[in-house]
């Protein structure tokens, strides 16, 4: 082999060995679209806002309505909101006051077969809506187990199933054909599945662009493929 083909040689090893992490990376980025969760909303006039409590933590007042909706996202700044009207005069109308109890309308949006788990259909009617009336110091948890059950949580207090839906699965992440590809450590944030970027630890990608590592790691390729080709000239003028 002559200088000038071995000193060719170690610049592509050189720029292959840098390349590969941040093509590897860019891939696996590319095929993680998001969280399979239930996310929990406030009801606010007319606009679901983003919950910043979990209902576990959550204390809403009598006349509040608030809303779960099951859906795959990639995190809360995209996550997907409840459906149907949410008017808490028609939800708790056959839901008397009482003393010492307070009302909460709850609004149950089970999704569509597009983010269900694979086998599984989301349960009819979707949405639904139901009206809590439970004691005054009441959570948002205990107000859907009253209407809602059977619920099913994770060992990190991540709710994973409302009546009973889906059967299995807890805030996954998938992949854009829908297909789970690992679950996340433990469960940030404030909706009923958390913050899908927070639990992942990074920030969902939202400008939806090639990351800040990505330019790097090409500028790295770039800088190390400009020292291999300097020495390789070195090399074949001794």
């Amino acid at each position: 082999m002559t200088r000038r083909s071995a000193g060719l040689a170690v610049v592509l090893a050189v720029v292959l060995a840098a390349l590969l992490p941040v093509l590897t990376g860019t891939a696996q980025s590319a095929q993680a679209a998001g969280y399979r969760y239930w996310s929990f909303w406030d009801r606010t006039a007319n606009t679901w806002t983003y919950a910043t409590q979990g209902p576990s933590t959550a204390r809403p007042a009598d006349g509040d309505v608030q809303g779960f909706r099951f859906a795959v996202s990639a995190d809360s700044q995209d996550a997907t909101r409840p459906r149907g009207a949410a008017s808490f005069a028609a939800i708790c109308a056959r839901t008397p006051a009482r003393d010492g109890m307070k009302r909460v309308a709850l609004v149950l949006d089970f999704g569509t077969a597009a983010d269900a788990p694979g086998g599984e259909t989301p349960p009819a009617p979707s949405p639904r809506t139901a009206c809590a009336r439970v004691a005054s110091g009441a959570t948002t948890a205990e107000a859907l187990a009253a209407v809602a059950g059977p619920l099913r949580y994770d060992a990190n207090a991540l709710l994973c199933a409302i009546a009973g839906y889906p059967r299995t699965g807890c805030g996954e992440q998938v992949s854009t054909d829908g297909t789970p590809t690992r679950q996340p450590s433990a469960a940030k944030g404030a909706g009923a599945g958390g913050r899908a970027a927070d639990r992942d630890g990074d920030d969902g990608g939202k400008d939806g662009g090639p990351s800040v590592g990505l330019y790097a790691g090409a500028a790295a390729v770039a800088v190390l493929g400009a020292a291999a080709v300097r020495q390789a000239r070195r090399r074949r003028n001794d």
